[in-house]
């Protein structure tokens, strides 16, 4: 039955030599790697006036020369990731960037904060989306929850059906989102050029106004630039792209740049003009939408597309987690299972991981995930500033033709993506300290699956000076519980492989029945020793486990090897499974993490 249900869902195997055919093409892979970075031009100018209306709505004209700042930024940072491409084909980012130029720790902190700002986009962007759709039915502003999971669940289900069949799905909304807004910030321009809308609605451009301050232009700079989240995401999944996939790639992210420029223009220069301020219950881009174009189609229209394209932003984070993911796996600093690739050839336990922890993040701050924006910032600012720096040691070291301008374009990347690191520290302190304690300790956990995995190496290699123990025999336990047919099929079993050397065991929890049980067994099966232990407190493991460590100090003097037949059967359907005790289960789980112990179960198939 979950076979069937997991084939709806995901669809049949495909094969591994049908794995050039899940790669993207440029229009697929803007759509679904650029989704993030898009879908911030819903949320990023409104952070903007979040932070200015703490002073006054006549400071809303410094978004205009705040957006300029931003943009600049976007132009480097686009740059700068386009050289990051070329120099590194098979993809990683930053974590390759950082780990070759400037060393593991480096590189461990550039891939750990990716991992978690990934983790934070999924989150961010179904938040986000909910309250698109909240916005637009206010009655549905009880079951954000709900609505939020349930949109993670669809998302995790598209990309394990694999990346080409989810990028068909997906890149429609996206381009729809792309063309309602061109429509929107066209038609309000258009207004505002006709006279439409009055320039009594914003305050003019160099208007002095009380109390600002350096430190609220720089924290609103600051959280203008969360609108730049997802830039890096090309560069992680330069694997996703049809050969020849660096030239692809490249032309992907500065689509995706001039795209990002346009829409975050307009829809400061629109927000400004219309003397927009935000609202707890509607967003900027709602707002904005309604004054265009009143609450009709066209409205229903920028708010369902702006919904989906702030949903599919979490996309990104599902076609970049898994391939960081595996670039950490192949490093040994995470767990290897991340490199193994599902059905559907997709990396599964990567997407699957990505979706449980952002749904728990989902639950624990009740679809209300503002206060983690800064974070997913600030996360995906700290691998911007390694990311650059390493590319100048890059051409430092090799110096290959040119290297002066790339030289150039990295260290404006470095310097920006550096400044607006410290300003996010400066500035929003209060709401990104956990940084400073939660990456390293990443990183600390990163050095700790490499040591176990490097540990485990030296102990499993043939050449290692560690003898292999003679084994000279073998002392065969069978647990019984009772005189049916899966216990007998486990003494065949067991005699097939030493009948001589078989001590079946009973654990008895009266004194009548363990008389009992023995005088039956000496009819039943009088050629196997039958050794009876009574347990005072009901416990079946404890007794079971003591005489078993007894066997086993006794046989290793000789060197022979216990082995313990569990039998266990097995119901026809899976849901009678709750129906039983499993005490097979629970033995078999004390058993297995005994040294020199060999487990094994022998299962009987019930037909019925």
């Amino acid at each position: 039955m979950l076979t069937d249900l997991k084939r709806l869902l995901i669809g049949q195997p495909l094969k591994s030599h049908e794995l050039g055919e899940q790669k993207l093409n440029k229009k697929k892979a803007l759509a679904i790697l650029s989704s993030d970075a898009l879908s911030s031009v819903a949320y990023g100018p409104e952070q903007i006036l979040i932070v200015l209306i703490t002073i006054s709505a006549a400071a809303f004209w410094y978004t205009i020369p705040i957006a300029c700042g931003v943009l600049f930024l976007l132009v480097a940072l686009i740059l700068s990731y386009r050289q990051i491409i070329f120099a590194y084909p098979k993809g990683g980012g930053a974590y390759v960037v950082s780990k070759e130029n400037l060393g593991m720790n480096a590189g461990l902190f550039a891939g750990g904060s990716l991992l978690v700002d990934y983790i934070l986009t999924v989150a961010v962007s179904i938040s986000a989306g909910t309250d698109a759709i909240t916005s637009a039915f206010p009655s549905l502003h009880s079951y954000t929850v709900p609505i939020a999971l349930a949109l993670v669940l669809f998302i995790t289900i598209l990309n394990l059906r694999g990346i080409t069949e989810s990028a068909s799905i997906l890149a429609y909304p996206v381009y729809l989102f792309v063309v309602a807004l061109f429509i929107l910030i066209g038609i309000g321009l258009f207004k505002i050029l006709t006279g439409q809308i009055s320039p009594d609605l914003h305050t003019p451009l160099g208007t002095p106004v009380a109390g600002i301050s350096l430190f609220i232009l720089l924290r609103a700079f600051s959280s203008g630039s969360s609108a730049l989240t997802g830039v890096e995401a090309i560069s992680n999944a330069i694997p996703n792209f049809k050969t020849p996939a660096p030239n692809n790639a490249s032309k992907t992210l500065m689509a995706m740049g001039m795209l990002l420029a346009i829409l975050f223009a307009g829809i400061i220069y629109l927000a400004y003009y219309y003397g927009i301020a935000p609202r707890e219950k509607e967003t900027v881009v709602s707002q904005i939408a309604s004054v265009t174009f009143g609450r009709g189609l066209m409205y229903y229209i920028v708010q369902g597309t702006t919904a989906m394209i702030l949903v599919l932003a979490a996309n990104t984070g599902y076609s970049a987690f898994p391939l960081l993911a595996v670039n950490l796996a192949k490093d040994k600093f995470i767990a290897r299972m991340f490199t193994m690739r599902g059905d559907r050839l997709g990396y599964s336990n990567g997407i699957i991981f990505l979706a449980v922890t952002s749904m728990l993040l989902i639950i624990v701050f009740k679809g209300q995930t503002e206060q983690l924006i800064p974070l997913y910032a600030v996360g995906v600012f700290i691998p911007f500033t390694l990311a650059q720096t390493g590319m100048l040691v890059k051409w430092f070291r090799e110096k290959p033709r040119g290297w002066l301008l790339k030289l150039t374009v990295n260290l404006v990347g470095a310097i920006m993506s550096f400044i607006v690191m410290m300003i996010f520290f400066i500035t929003k302190f209060g709401q990104v300290w956990s940084v400073l304690i939660f990456l390293p300790l990443i990183v600390f956990i990163f050095h700790q699956i490499k040591k176990h995995y490097d540990a485990i190496a030296e102990q499993l290699r043939l050449s290692s000076c560690e003898p292999a123990l003679p084994i000279e025999g073998n002392v065969m336990i069978v647990p019984v519980a009772g005189f049916t047919h899966v216990v007998e099929n486990s003494l065949n079993y067991a005699k097939s492989l030493s009948p001589d050397q078989i001590i079946a065991v009973y654990v008895a929890f009266e004194r009548d029945d363990e008389k009992k049980f023995e005088e039956k067994w000496q009819k039943w099966q009088p050629d196997v020793r039958l050794v009876t232990l009574h347990s005072h407190y009901r416990s079946i493991v404890h007794p079971l486990t003591k005489f078993i460590d007894t066997v086993e100090h006794k046989a290793s003097e000789s060197n022979f090897r216990v082995t313990v037949i569990i039998p266990q059967f097995i119901p026809k359907k899976n849901w009678h499974n709750i129906l039983h005790n499993q005490s097979s289960l629970l033995i078999r789980a004390f058993l297995l993490y005994k040294r020199n112990l060999v487990v094994t179960t022998v299962p009987y198939h019930l037909k019925k």
